[in-house]
C-alpha cells in the first residue's frame, strides 16, 4: 500500500486532509526556515515546503510526501507568525480595511515524481478597532499563524471577502493538492 505523509505539525494541515478522508502519518521535517535566497513571497513558500517534503522524503523514498508552507503577504511583506502580541497587534492594524495575499507553497514529493505549486488566495478584512485586536489578542489565536490571525476561528469575523481557496488561507489548498496526489498516481 502506498504510503502518505504529511511533513507537518500543523494541526489545521491534518484537519484539512482527514476532511478529504485522506489516510496518512504525520513526521514533521524541523528544518531552518530562514530564507535568505528567495527573489519573491511566492518563491520564499515554495523552497520551505520544498524543504520541508524533502526533509522527509529522503528518509520515505517510496512514499508520497507532502510539505506546506502558508505566509500572508501585505504590500510585499511577508507576515509570519508574531513572536510578540505587540507584533501581533501591528500586524492586525497593518491588515486592518485593507486586502492582502495568503500564499501556500506546496511540494509533493513521491516515486513518481514531484509538483510543486504555489496558491494565492486575495483576502479583504474590514476596519478593525483596537478592542477587536486586543480582545483577539487575549485569545492566544493569533500567535501560531501567519499575519497573526486563523480565519477558521475567531478571526472569521475581520474578513469582509476573499478570492480563491478558502482552505488555502487555512493551510493547505486542498482540492488542488488532492488532484496533483492523483495526477501522481496516488
Amino acid at each position: 500500500m502506498k504510503q502518505l505523509i504529511l511533513a507537518s505539525s500543523s494541526p489545521r494541515r491534518k484537519q484539512l486532509l482527514e476532511l478529504a478522508n485522506l489516510r496518512f502519518q504525520i513526521l514533521a521535517s524541523h528544518i531552518d526556515e530562514q530564507i535568505h535566497e528567495a527573489k519573491s513571497p511566492e518563491q520564499a513558500v515554495q523552497l520551505l515546503a520544498y524543504r520541508k517534503a524533502k526533509a522527509v522524503a529522503d528518509h520515505y523514498p517510496h512514499s508520497y510526501v507532502i510539505g506546506a508552507d502558508t505566509v500572508v503577504v501585505y504590500q510585499d511583506n511577508i507576515l509570519g507568525k508574531p513572536k510578540t502580541e505587540e507584533e501581533a497587534a501591528a500586524m492586525l492594524r497593518m491588515l486592518s480595511g485593507n486586502e492582502h495575499d495568503v500564499l501556500t507553497g506546496v511540494a509533493i514529493l513521491s516515486p513518481n515524481g514531484q509538483s510543486l505549486f504555489v496558491e494565492k488566495t486575495k483576502v479583504f478584512f474590514w476596519d478593525l478597532t483596537e478592542e477587536e485586536i486586543f480582545d483577539y489578542i487575549a485569545t492566544g489565536e493569533p500567535m501560531d499563524k501567519a499575519g497573526a490571525y486563523g480565519i477558521q476561528g475567531r478571526a472569521a469575523l475581520f474578513v469582509k471577502r476573499i478570492e480563491g481557496d478558502y482552505f488555502n488561507v487555512v493551510g493547505l489548498p486542498l482540492s488542488r493538492t488532492v488532484r496533483e496526489l492523483k495526477r501522481l498516481g496516488w
